[in-house]
């Protein structure tokens, strides 16, 4: 008898302990919309591209989700996937620029290093005071305060930020100018200083869609060579990050809720409807890939009008939580094979009615924005023959590995979203 209680407490234990032990945070999208979004837009494409994309789509499927895991192995990953843009003040966020060397450049702190080691950095009040659009100066070595024109200081600022620090050094610890490029900002005044260096105060709030122009390049660039394995790759990752720009909760600072007491909202909206509704009930026939004459635009347009949905994404959850019986908001359900606590059906299923068809608009959006970042990348490079490319493979890289088992451990460098 006391074996058989014994027997039973332990069964128990690890039941009840299982309910949390995979509690754990849910991928962007979660996997299986990623995985959907990126094997759907395969059909968007036009003939001569089709038949080499359905050959692989199981690859384009699966590795939908790499970029999520690279989150696990790499400090750099992270940022590529949002843009909190409410830190940039209110749309149409005029003073955001949307290039990326300027964008870096106005948000980068700019530091010199003296003879005596010290640091002064040039928006440091002690150094210059701003004055009618110009910069005034107090230049330590000859006591001496001149003036600056500050637009010749920003462009002389971005000009030598691009060309020394920011194609080289951007995933480096470290950035640092020259003292000699430097001293042309100073001109005729000798700078006091040993070194400059850099350090960017802009990366940390997300570079999502100035990432996008840099993969598709990439894309474009792998179609140029013929080369299956890259092309494979950066159509399944581009896939993601235009998921990822959809995502309405990817492009504000309250990303899961936290400043609105409202956690948890991320995974909510961006997995657990999906999983529950599209396969059932969305329609994905969205016509048929085009070309993209201004990439970067349409970018920007995917982010901005992803923006537009935030505010109603949390007033409408927060307002259906105040009359929706508290008991009745998390049950534990099955997901993925293990036992999580999530949403209830019958919650979910009343946000996603107020919704009023959001998620799907947003994830059909993704479905032909895809197809055609793929499409666009293709024409660019020439229209190469993609039917003569069909038999080739693609082996796992090193670097494919090394992120699977950085994802098997299970700890996300940078901010967790669904935290």
């Amino acid at each position: 008898m006391q074996k058989n209680l014994l027997f039973i407490s332990i069964c128990l234990f690890f039941n009840i302990s299982s309910l949390f032990a995979h509690d754990e945070p849910t991928p962007p999208w979660g996997f299986f919309g990623h995985k959907k979004i990126n094997k759907l837009a395969i059909f968007t494409l036009p003939p001569d591209m089709i038949n080499f994309y359905k050959n692989n789509i199981e690859y384009i499927s699966s590795h939908a989700v790499d970029p999520d895991k690279r989150r696990y192995a790499s400090k750099y990953e992270g940022i590529r996937h949002f843009i909190d843009l409410d830190q940039y003040g209110k749309p149409p966020f005029e003073d955001l620029p949307i290039s990326w060397t300027e964008v870096i450049g106005k948000y980068s702190q700019l530091i010199i290093i003296d003879n005596k080691g010290d640091s002064i950095q040039l928006t440091d009040s002690k150094y210059y005071k701003q004055l009618k659009g110009s910069v005034f100066l107090f230049h330590p070595n000859i006591k001496k305060v001149f003036k600056v024109d500050t637009i010749k200081l920003k462009l002389q600022y971005f000009k030598h930020f691009v060309s020394e620090a920011l194609v080289d050094q951007y995933y480096e610890d470290d950035w640092s100018l020259s003292i000699d490029s430097l001293q042309k900002l100073f001109n005729p005044y000798p700078l006091v200083a040993t070194k400059c260096i850099v350090k960017d105060a802009f990366s940390e709030h997300g570079i999502l869609p100035y990432f996008l122009p840099q993969i598709q390049n990439r894309l474009t660039q792998a179609f140029k060579d013929k080369d299956v394995s890259k092309i494979l790759r950066l159509s399944a990752e581009i896939g993601h990050y235009i998921g990822d720009a959809h995502v309405p909760l990817h492009t504000t600072s309250n990303y899961n809720g936290q400043k609105t007491d409202q956690v948890g909202i991320h995974g909510f909206w961006e997995s657990r409807l999906p999983e529950l509704f599209a396969d059932d009930t969305y329609d994905f026939f969205v016509g048929t890939a085009t070309y993209m004459d201004n990439p970067n635009k349409q970018f920007w347009k995917m982010v901005l009008d992803s923006h537009s949905y935030v505010d109603s994404v949390l007033l409408i959850e927060k307002k259906l939580k105040e009359r929706f019986p508290e008991d009745n908001q998390f049950c534990f359900d099955e997901r993925l094979g293990t036992t999580v606590r999530t949403q209830c059906k019958e919650f979910a299923k009343a946000y996603h009615e107020l919704l009023k068809g959001q998620v799907e608009d947003r994830m059909r959006s993704s479905v032909l924005d895809i197809g055609s970042a793929w499409y666009t990348a293709w024409v660019n490079a020439g229209q190469p023959d993609l039917n003569s490319l069909i038999n080739q493979t693609t082996p796992i890289s090193k670097e494919e590995e090394e992120t699977e088992n950085a994802f098997k451990k299970g700890q996300i460098i940078g901010r967790p979203e669904d935290h």
